[in-house]
């Protein structure tokens, strides 16, 4: 690796390559979007101006912060985690090991939520905005997609780590006009949300934990992101349960819940939710056709 005062001055082009050629040689399979990744932060570009930047010379600052993170990627630390930013739907998220790796299959519970609230002739008839709670917010990555995508939502999001709920209000400064319908709240899945939301929620959205402990996970899941997070204990369908029994007594009449899962708990997440009395329970898949989320509405809709 070139030390900080060798490096500087070198072209960007040359050290990209360099930190192709070295995370290769450490067995990343994606080496080249990584090594993209970290010289798109360091010079704090991307799409053409990035393009340019490749051949201009590298400055002090830039090689530190360059050499700082290909470091901590050769270390195995999660390229989301490393660069400090991630994509989700429409926005560009903060993201530190005090929160999940916002992933697609979430984005896919999102795209199902929102289809949902919108087919919900309650939902049409007003103008007013309706309550969405977003439980485990994380990052904040759900609660404020529903609030940019859908300006008709306020949205409450509950969060128990205190250090995801600072993630999640970082998330949320930079959010722009839609921050102003954004509620972040600290607690345990309802306990925080206020009574008078009781029968008024129009959507529950959740990524909760749901691995069991016994679940194999990749080393940079397993060894890096937030056990709490994936986790919530011996069977990992206790999150999912505590939110199918709890969001009936918070749901609008036509209020829907959309929970993300693990493909093996789809069947049992239905049965429970026709157990405690919804009056549409089903499983929908992600991108790659597992299933992947529990849609259950309380009452039918005409």
């Amino acid at each position: 690796m070139p030390d900080r005062d060798a490096a500087e001055g070198t072209p960007w082009r040359a050290l990209l390559a360099d930190a192709v050629d070295r995370l290769a040689a450490a067995g990343l399979p994606s080496a080249e979007v990584d090594a993209r990744r970290i010289v798109e932060r360091a010079t704090s570009t991307d799409g053409a101006a990035y393009l340019r930047e490749l051949d201009e010379p590298a400055t002090e600052r830039g090689v530190g912060f360059f050499l700082e993170m290909l470091e901590r990627r050769l270390a195995g630390e999660p390229l989301q985690y490393v660069v400090g930013r991630w994509g989700f739907r429409t926005l560009e998220l903060y993201v530190d090991p005090r929160v999940l790796i916002p992933r697609p299959e979430t984005e896919t519970v999102v795209e199902h939520a929102l289809a949902e609230l919108r087919g919900s002739p309650a939902f049409l008839a007003t103008t007013a905005p309706v309550p969405v709670v977003d439980l485990g917010t994380g990052s904040g990555a759900i609660a404020l997609s529903v609030a940019v995508e859908e300006p008709r939502t306020e949205v409450w999001a509950v969060e128990r780590s205190a250090g995801a709920a600072a993630v999640a209000r970082a998330n949320l400064a930079g959010l722009g006009r839609a921050a102003v319908r954004v509620r972040i709240v600290e607690g345990s899945w309802f306990e925080p949300l206020p009574d008078e939301l009781r029968g008024r929620v129009a959507a529950v959205v959740s990524n909760p934990p749901y691995v069991a402990p016994s679940d194999p996970l990749p080393p940079e899941v397993a060894e890096w992101e937030p056990r709490d997070a994936l986790v919530p204990g011996p069977t990992g369908f206790e999150a999912v349960a505590h939110i199918i029994d709890g969001a009936l007594q918070w749901l609008a009449p036509d209020g829907v819940v959309v929970v993300e899962l693990a493909p093996d708990q789809a069947e049992r997440a239905v049965a429970r939710a026709r157990a405690a009395g919804y009056a549409r329970a089903e499983w929908r898949a992600d991108l790659t056709g597992r299933p992947r989320m529990l849609v259950a509405r309380a009452t039918p809709v005409p």
